[in-house]
This record gives C-alpha cells, structure tokens and sequence, in this order.
C-alpha cells in the first residue's frame, strides 16, 4: 500500500457580497505558484467587478494541501 503525495498549493478563493452576505463562489482552482494564483485573482475582479446588484467581489489565494492525483492544479 503506497500513501499518497499531498502537496502544498495555493487556493483561489471568490467571494460575493460583504458582511452577513458574503458568499464563497468558488474555492476549487488550485495553482503551484502564489504568483499564477493572485494574476488570475485580480483578473476576476477586474473582468467582472461588481455583481449586477452592486454586491463587491473579493478574490484572494491561501495554502492548501491537496493530492495530486484528484486535483487539477495550474501552474
């Protein structure tokens, strides 16, 4: 039985909205490098700024260990 590689990568979280409102949108988009993971993050927000209704969006990366070999990890 062979264990399993975990590796360190960093999450993109999206979310929607402020305060009680707030909502994740998405946390599945897993990149090696901090730098490919706050380009994208910023590219969110600026691609889609406000929601309709004026709710704010906040993209920010945080660590993660995930495997490998059931995550799609971008460089």
């Amino acid at each position: 039985h062979k264990a399993r590689t975990m590796i360190h990568v960093f999450a993109l979280m999206l979310y929607i909205g402020a305060g009680e409102d707030k909502k994740l949108i998405s946390d599945d988009m897993y990149f090696r490098k901090i730098e490919s993971c706050n380009y994208y993050a910023e590219q969110l927000i600026k691609s889609f700024g406000s929601h309709p209704n004026n709710d704010p969006r906040r993209a920010y990366c945080i660590p993660k260990t995930v495997d490998p070999a059931k995550e799609q990890i971008y460089y």
